[in-house]
Formats: structure tokens, C-alpha cells, sequence
């Protein structure tokens, strides 16, 4: 399939982290395409400075006007300005876009029967991480559920398949980030706030802490692994089945999900 140059761009990296994700390339093509215009609007800065050093040299003498309506200058300012402003529109238009159609778009992972759903308590230092289970059901202090899942600063997920993450924070302000995957939300306490991706390969990735959340902030690291279906099915059941074995009904402290919010 041919490639534009924003999306050359873009899998040639530029820095970024590998994009594992489905839809990343969104994220990408800005970046790329606000790189290729800032570099021509450099470039055209720096020949007009060339082309003014080389016409006029020292021996000029300056000249200065008012900017009157009509000049020659003045068309130029304005045409400058209508360029600056079209690529300015278009940059927020395919921002505002991709983050409408696919990333706010909580309607797709809703509506989709096989989305794998977390949550996840963030505190200093690490993050509680709790699948439903078989149920469906995430325990809340007020509803005991035995089956839940409850892992620390790991992520299991199953690759081509819609992930919606819920999180919170207990403590100060954190910010989950998951830089192959071109997503992070700020976790805050009293709030629920929400995201979410879908990996489009299987493999090892980091996630980690974007906010200063204290002296061990430096600490917030986890990995996330994308598994085939069939594994992360198969590893499902397993932790399930842990989560049964050590389930307390009495322990209401572990019980810190809530309600999945629609």
C-alpha cells in the first residue's frame, strides 16, 4: 500500500516510540505534517534572510513605511498570514477529528461485545490493576465479587480487541501513559477518568506515571502484554481461578472497584 509522506513520517518513527497500536498512525500524521510545515516555513525564513543578505548587503540603506493599505508589502503580510492560518485550521481539524471519530469515541469499545474492561486504583507508588472476571462484575465495597482479577503494575491484554481502561487515584494526581499505543489520561482522585486502545501486534511494552507524583514517581512503571486471544483467554481463566482461591468475603478494603461507568 503506498505511504504519503506524513505517514512515512510517521512509521519511520522520528523519534517516537513504536506505534503497536490500531490507530496510532492518527496521532503520527499530525505530528508528521506539523513537522513538514514548520521545516517549510523555516526554510522560506531562511532564504528570505539569504536572499536579503545577498540583494542588499551593508551598503543599504533602509527604508521604512507605515504599512499603508495597498502596498505590495502589505499583500505579502496577508498572504503570509492566510498560508499560516490554513495550515493552523487544517492541523486542528485533523486533530479535533481523530480525537471525535476514534480516541473520545467511547461508543466503539462499548459496542463491542469482546472489549477487554480494566480498572485501575493509581498511588504512590504503583498501580492496582482489576479485571471483572467471568462475571462481568467488578467488586465494590458494597458488592463482593470472587472471581475478580487483581494484579500489580501489569497489564494482560488480547491483540485486535478494543481495551477500555477506568481509573482513579487514592492519593495525588498521576498520569497513565502508553506511549506505543499513542493514549494516556491523568488519573484523579475523586474522579473517574477513562481511555482507551487497541493493539494491532503481540509483544512487551512499558507504561508509566506522566505527573510528578512524589519522590518515587520514578517508581510507576509497569509493562503491558499483548497476547493472542486464545492466550489472554487462557490466562483469564487462570487468574480467575487464583482470584477464587484467595477471595475474602470480609476484606472490604480489597474490594476497591466500582460501578463500571457507561
Amino acid at each position: 500500500m503506498a505511504l504519503s509522506l506524513p505517514s512515512l513520517f510517521g512509521v519511520l518513527g522520528i523519534g517516537l516510540p513504536h506505534d503497536a497500536s490500531k490507530h496510532g498512525k492518527l496521532i503520527d500524521d499530525v505530528l508528521a505534517f506539523s513537522h513538514l510545515t514548520d521545516a517549510a516555513m523555516l526554510g522560506l525564513v531562511l532564504l528570505g534572510i539569504v536572499f536579503a543578505v545577498l540583494r542588499y548587503g551593508r551598503k543599504h540603506t533602509a527604508i521604512y513605511d507605515k504599512g499603508e493599505a495597498g502596498t505590495q508589502k502589505l499583500r505579502t503580510v496577508t498572504l503570509v498570514a492566510l498560508v499560516v492560518l490554513g495550515v493552523d485550521g487544517g492541523l486542528l481539524y485533523s486533530s479535533e477529528k481523530g480525537l471525535r471519530e476514534i480516541f473520545w469515541n467511547f461508543a466503539i469499545p462499548a459496542s463491542n461485545l469482546d472489549t477487554v474492561r480494566i480498572e485501575i486504583n493509581a498511588h504512590q507508588w504503583a498501580w492496582d490493576i482489576r479485571y471483572a472476571g467471568a462475571d462481568r462484575q467488578f467488586a465494590t465495597p458494597a458488592r463482593a465479587s470472587s472471581d475478580d482479577i487483581v494484579v500489580w503494575n501489569e497489564l494482560w491484554v488480547p491483540v485486535n480487541t478494543p481495551v477500555h481502561v477506568q481509573l482513579t487515584s487514592t492519593d495525588v494526581v498521576h498520569g497513565f501513559s502508553l506511549p506505543n499505543f499513542r493514549v494516556k489520561v491523568d488519573a484523579v482522585p475523586g474522579t473517574v477518568n477513562q481511555l482507551w486502545f487497541e493493539a494491532a501486534e503481540t509483544g512487551v511494552f512499558e507504561f508509566g506515571c506522566t505527573q510528578h507524583c512524589g519522590t518515587n514517581h520514578y517508581k510507576m512503571r509497569g509493562l503491558l502484554h499483548v497476547l493472542p486471544a486464545a492466550e489472554f483467554h487462557e490466562w483469564e481463566k487462570r487468574m480467575g481461578r487464583l482470584g477464587e482461591l484467595g477471595f475474602d468475603a470480609e476484606d472490604v478494603n480489597a474490594r476497591w472497584g466500582w460501578d463500571w461507568k457507561p
